[in-house]
Formats: C-alpha cells, structure tokens, sequence
C-alpha cells in the first residue's frame, strides 16, 4: 500500500468517525441525521452530475438500497440517542463484515479462509469486551447490532448495483430519497423551528463528511487494493473511541479500548482473508 493510499484510507476512517461524533453529540439525532444527509447530497450533487453514469438496471438495487440506508439511518440515530459512541460504533462497524461473511457461506454457499475465521474469533471477543464481561447496555448494544444487519444489508446490495451506476452518482442517489423521507418525518414531527435549530456548522460539516469519507476511499481504492483499503478503514473504530473518551468525555474503560483493537484486528482480517 503507497503512502498516499494509506493517508487517505485513514482520512475516510477519520471523517467516519468524525460525524458519528458530530451525531452523538447532538440532542436531537433524528433532525440532525436528515440535515446532515441533505447537506452531504446538495454538497456533492455537482460532483455526481459532472461525473453521471447511470444505467437502468440500476434502480431495483437503489430501491433496497433506500430501504436499508433509510432504516440504518434511523437505527442509528435511535442509537446515539440512547447509547455511548464507544459502544454503538464498535459493535454496528465490527459486526457488519462478519454478518457479510455469515450471508456469503449461508445464502452463497463461500467457503471462508482461516484468516476469515480468526478475523470473525477476533471481532466476537472484541464485541464482548466492547459491550461489557458483565452485561452492560443491552438495548443500546441490541440497536449497533440491528444497525450492523443493515449495513450488511446495504453493503450487499451497493456491491452489486454499483455495475450499473458511476460510484459517485449511486453515492448520491442513495442518500438523496433516505435523506428527504427523513427530513419530511422530522418535519411533521417535530416542526420547522425545531428542526431549523439543529441547522448548525457542525453539523453541516458533517453531512460534508459523510459523504466526503465514501469519496476519499475511492480514491484511495485507485491507488492500493480494496482488501488493504478496507482493513486500513477500520481504524476509524479505535479512532472513534478515542474521540468518545476525550471530546464527550465517556467513561471509556481499559477492556473497551482493548476490544474496540481487537474489532479492529478482526475486521482487517476479515478484509484480508
């Protein structure tokens, strides 16, 4: 992997982690998702035109897809709102690549590597750690697992509708319906001036984000493997941990550090095997 490709994959980490920071912050995650969703697709919408690609096959794919984001969305926001970033990130982003392996072996009959199977070892002894020896917050752990199916979910669908679109275009056509359903839900529900009120810098910065993480590991996937990439991105989970322990100031213990590393370890295998 170049240098340029390593700094680049770890930026998308960065930014990803970055706004779920953003989003764990706020009081009122679910205005605060649809305004961060709507500003990332405004925001690159020129990029997805100069550059659009789009075939018809694509739009059964973009239809699951806006399902899957729409309730992942949802999901996390109902997530934020209940549970510590420290355990909602670690879980929803380790879980996923192992629920993606599970699909393959059950549904497609793969067979996985060694290295797959430790990898899947190392990310359940992590999720164990992360979430507590001694039970810990079952509901908020229940919402990053439910948010980790969808992402499987999504993950999926986007490998295979991604023939049929340029990355960029599909990018913001996924977004854009999830991102105006969930802006007319938080307007119907909770009204324009509360909405309006979570129209923040910060959070416009991390509509930006969102979508600008996706647009680094593109670049980053011209310069090195997408196995290597995906590895290196999963650092955005000890990234986010961090954040949690020194800007919202959680009480992130030593066994929640180790297993978010081991999630991590985990995951990166998981890319590599």
């Amino acid at each position: 992997m170049s240098p340029l490709a390593l700094v680049l994959a770890l930026g998308a980490a960065f930014l990803h982690a970055s706004w779920n920071l953003v989003l764990r912050g706020r009081r009122d995650t679910d205005s605060s998702t649809a305004l961060m969703l709507c500003v990332g697709v405004v925001v690159f919408l020129p990029v997805a035109l100069i550059g659009w690609d789009v075939q018809a096959e694509v739009w059964p794919y973009l239809v699951a897809t806006w399902i899957l984001e729409l309730s992942y969305f949802a999901i996390l926001a109902g997530a934020y709102r209940r549970a510590e970033l420290s355990l909602v990130y670690p879980l929803a982003r380790g879980l996923a690549p192992v629920l993606v392996l599970l699909i393959g072996v059950l549904a497609l009959g793969m067979a996985p590597t060694a290295l797959e199977g430790l990898g899947v070892l190392l990310v359940g002894a992590g999720v164990v750690l992360v979430r507590g020896l001694r039970g810990g917050d079952t509901l908020g752990a229940a919402l990053a697992a439910s948010a980790a199916l969808t992402i499987a979910g999504y993950t999926l669908v986007d490998r295979a509708g991604l023939r049929f679109a340029a990355p960029i275009t599909y990018l913001v056509l996924a977004l854009a319906v999830p991102g105006l359903v969930y802006l007319g839900y938080v307007l119907w529900a909770r009204g324009l001036p509360a909405v309006r009120a979570q129209l923040q810098p910060s959070v416009a910065a991390a509509g930006v984000m969102m979508v600008g993480a996706y647009g680094l590991v593109l670049l980053a996937l011209r310069l090195a493997p997408a196995a290597s990439v995906a590895a290196v991105r999963e650092s955005g989970v000890v990234m986010a941990t961090a954040m949690a322990a020194w800007i919202l100031h959680e009480r992130v213990s030593r066994q929640r550090f180790v297993g978010a590393a081991l999630v991590v370890v985990g995951v990166a295998a998981l890319a590599l095997g």
